[in-house]
């Protein structure tokens, strides 16, 4: 038995500030790739696509996330959750301001063919400080597809911390999936990441960004030798492609192209990582750091006189 999957990762403009009518265009979607490509098993789309952002978010408008916002279940996730039944196949909607009591968080679900919520994971590294109106995740997100394997959750900036897609990886993930948005220059950095990610951890990572007014576009899709088997344009459009989760297997066991078999290396090690402790976050590199703030001038004697 072969554990092939098919996965399509969607990169679309929104219709903006409008959920209901981009969930309207997220589900033509995904119904027209079911009817047309019977063998995708996943449909996924990009970060904070249900609620139509088109703007960076900034501390000084806090009212209009939370107008786009609502508690998970509720009426977004359950048209959502509706769509999936409807297609048969496993639905990541990007995802989409959650409300919890009066804290706001940047919230992505996995629905399974079903029609039920089987993970719900929050962003644990907002993009500070422009999402500092959000509350980070606590808990790191993985999810089992029946007879298929484990696929792990993150969303955009989390992908800039490596020890995200390590711990997935520890949890047993073989497919990294993360939503993001980004319409900035450092799109070329993160296409790097993700091959570092997908490499660094032998595993698929998948990555896909919107388009439009806040969106720069170019998804991509790495296999866990860390070649590119897709990357998008700036245009509207689907990738589709099949997976081989035994791939991830193979690239464990013999190596990365055959050569290097670090995950092996590295469960075997007994080595610790001091750096990551406490005690050494103050010290060292970090230790003249200041505050994460609005820099609104470029002096960095300012910055470390101010401390």
């Amino acid at each position: 038995m072969t554990r092939n999957f098919g996965i399509a990762g969607v990169q679309m403009s929104v219709v903006p500030w409008d959920a209901k009518a981009t969930v309207n265009k997220m589900s033509d979607i995904a119904v027209n790739i079911s009817r047309s490509f019977p063998w995708v098993n996943l449909v996924m789309f990009h970060e904070l696509v249900v609620p139509g952002l088109v703007q960076f978010m900034t501390t000084e408008h806090p009212d209009t996330w939370k107008k786009n916002a609502e508690q998970i279940p509720g009426p977004l996730t359950e048209r959502l959750c509706a769509l999936a039944r409807r297609t048969g196949q496993w639905l990541v909607p990007g995802s989409m301001y959650e409300l919890d009591g009066d804290k706001l968080y940047n919230t992505a679900v996995v629905i399974s063919p079903e029609g039920e919520i089987v993970a719900k994971y929050r962003k644990m590294f907002p993009w500070l400080p422009y999402e500092s109106g959000t509350t980070p995740g606590e808990e790191f997100c993985v999810f089992d597809v029946p007879d298929v394997g484990r696929f792990g959750l993150c969303i955009c900036y989390d992908m800039w911390f490596p020890e995200v897609s390590r711990q997935l990886a520890w949890m047993g993930a073989e497919v990294i999936l993360q939503p993001t948005l980004t319409p900035t220059s450092d799109r070329e950095l993160e296409l790097v990441m993700a091959r570092a990610n997908a490499l660094f951890n032998q595993c698929y990572f998948v990555s896909v960004n919107g388009i439009g007014e806040w969106g720069g576009g170019r998804s991509t899709v790495i296999d866990p030798d860390g070649r590119v088997l897709q990357q998008a344009s700036t245009n509207q459009t689907f990738m589709t492609e099949i997976i081989d989760l035994d791939h991830v297997t193979r690239t464990r066991e013999y190596g990365t192209l055959g050569l290097a078999q670090t995950i092996k290396q590295l469960r075997d090690s007994g080595k610790r990582f001091p750096i990551y402790e406490d005690d050494n976050l103050t010290q060292g590199s970090f230790k003249e750091l200041g505050a994460i703030k609005y820099h609104r001038g470029l002096e960095l004697s300012k910055v470390y006189n101010s401390k």
